[in-house]
């Protein structure tokens, strides 16, 4: 079984801003297989899952926990369900890809990623991961306000098209496993929203 989660945080204040990419992404895929959002097992973090979609068992969530605690919800999830580290692929957003790049690892680091440091806090960092570019904004503004405001008119304009190719590379994911995602998106600049 694979597990593909979206990292986020949960509330209407915070729906279509930037650090909710992996949300979108989640959500996206779950549109295409008509799967509705369901609470985890009760002895799990708070989180929203989908148990299947695909012709092969695949696991999808959201953690609602915050970003800075998806860790505990992403390692209690794969624990529950014995997936390992090569079968999760976490989604999330991206200051340091321009807006509409993608770029897949099969591991590494948290980096700057406050949700995928947490991650690695609670699994270690051999997970795969998808970054979706959402920029850096003007330097002059704090990154928190940056990842945490909305998208601005010329990106809204885009996201659409970004978001179902970051879920795109998740169902790739999915059937085909990150080497294949790494080598479709990871070098896709056409794909981009801008450079």
């Amino acid at each position: 079984m694979k597990l593909i989660v979206g990292l986020g945080n949960p509330g209407a204040e915070y729906r279509n801003t930037r650090h909710n990419a992996g949300f979108m992404v989640a959500d996206e895929v779950a549109r295409r297989y008509a799967l509705t959002w369901a609470m985890a097992p009760a002895q799990l973090p708070e989180t929203l899952v989908v148990k299947k979609f695909g012709p092969d068992p695949v696991l999808l969530a959201k953690p609602l926990t915050y970003m800075n605690r998806s860790g505990e919800g992403v390692a209690a999830l794969a624990r529950y369900y014995g997936i390992e580290p090569a079968d999760l692929l976490v989604v999330v957003d991206e200051i340091d890809l321009s807006f509409g790049r993608l770029r897949a690892r099969p591991s590494g680091s948290g980096g700057t990623h406050n949700g995928l440091r947490s991650v690695v806090e609670h699994l270690g960092p051999g997970f795969c991961r998808l970054r979706v570019g959402v920029g850096r904004g003007d330097a002059r503004r704090d990154l928190a306000d940056h990842v945490l405001s909305k998208f601005e008119p010329a990106e809204r304009e885009q996201l659409e098209s970004v978001i179902a190719r970051a879920a795109d590379a998740a169902e790739m994911f999915a059937a085909e496993g990150i080497i294949k995602v790494m080598n479709t998106y990871n070098a896709d600049d056409a794909g981009s929203a801008a450079e």
